[in-house]
């Protein structure tokens, strides 16, 4: 059963699926930059390794770099292992990074306030796109 969280994933993903390292590549730049604000770099890192350690487990070429140094957000590793994979494997494994990624924090914070830290982070644009 697709939960809304996982909908809005997959909307924010899927949209123009020829773009998908760099949508996969924004989104988690937006995201970064609000989470950050509230549980830190550290608090970042660790979900987001650990989301890359369960997806890793589907997806063995995904490599995920410490993405956080205070002013870089880059996200090279993740670039690096989308780019060298088929659209819809690459649109696959983002989905499934981002649904490990937001499950863990939706068990700690709770839908209501994940749903708005999306909306805070990826905006307008991808709520009410179509």
């Amino acid at each position: 059963m697709e939960t809304r969280l996982n909908a809005l994933i997959n909307k924010a993903l899927l949209r123009r699926p020829e773009a998908i390292v760099d949508i996969t590549v924004s989104l988690w730049e937006k995201l970064a930059v609000e989470l950050i604000s509230l549980i830190g770099d550290g608090g970042f890192q660790s979900v987001y390794l650990r989301s890359g350690v369960l997806t890793a487990a589907r997806y063995p070429w995904l490599v995920l770099d410490s993405p956080m140094r205070q002013t870089d957000f880059q996200f090279a590793e993740l670039r690096r292992s989308l780019e060298g994979r088929a659209i819809t494997e690459a649109g696959d494994a983002s989905v499934v990074l981002f649904g490990n990624f937001i499950d863990i924090l939706t068990s700690l914070i709770g839908e209501h306030l994940m749903t708005n830290l999306l909306h805070s982070a990826w905006g307008d644009d991808v709520f009410n796109a179509k």
